[in-house]
């Protein structure tokens, strides 16, 4: 092994994934992730169709610059890694990852969103249309979805997903949550 790869071999994955900030190869117009950065609480309002507001369900969500920083990186975890146990209900358990990646040949971010705990995985585009971020894609079985950042301050956002009814026109709320930041 030359000395050079040695060096990079004694790095941990973690250090080797992460990123300081966002590439020059990213125009800052179309940095519409770069916010998210950080760790943020969430409170539960609906997920996977149903109201769960009464029940008080929290989760967290950490995002992070990754792959030279042409790339952000997050976790969504419900319920809270504090309240996390081996036990934990498989029907509202969330821990999976989004990958979103610049793709200047669209001037888009191609998304992709994984939950080994329930085996969904979805892929989508986004971009900020007015005030929101929205990501549009597809399921595996062809569902249209529909995810959007909205109510969007330094802050705090409310995340909203949505999949097409049949009729090709209505869409349904599946997930609802509202994040505030920790840090």
């Amino acid at each position: 092994m030359s000395g050079q790869v040695i060096e990079v071999a004694k790095k941990s994955f973690v250090t080797l994934l992460h990123s300081g900030g966002r590439s020059p190869e990213i125009p800052e117009s179309q940095d519409v992730y770069g916010w998210l950065v950080g760790s943020w609480e969430l409170e539960i309002v609906s997920y996977r169709g149903v109201n769960v507001r009464a029940r008080k369900m929290t989760g967290e969500a950490h995002f992070g610059w990754v792959l030279e920083g042409r790339a952000i990186q997050d976790v969504w975890i419900m319920p809270r890694v504090s309240d996390r146990a081996p036990e934990t209900d498989r029907v509202n358990n969330m821990y999976g990852t989004t990958l979103r990646v610049w793709d200047p040949e669209i001037h888009a971010w191609r998304i992709r969103w994984t939950n080994p705990v329930r085996g969904h995985e979805e892929r989508q585009t986004g971009r900020r249309i007015g005030d929101e971020i929205v990501q549009v894609g597809a399921r595996a079985d062809g569902t249209p979805t529909r995810w959007r950042f909205t109510e969007i301050t330094p802050k705090s956002f409310h995340w909203i997903g949505d999949v097409l009814e049949a009729d090709g026109k209505s869409w349904k709320l599946e997930a609802e949550f509202l994040a505030r930041r920790v840090v």
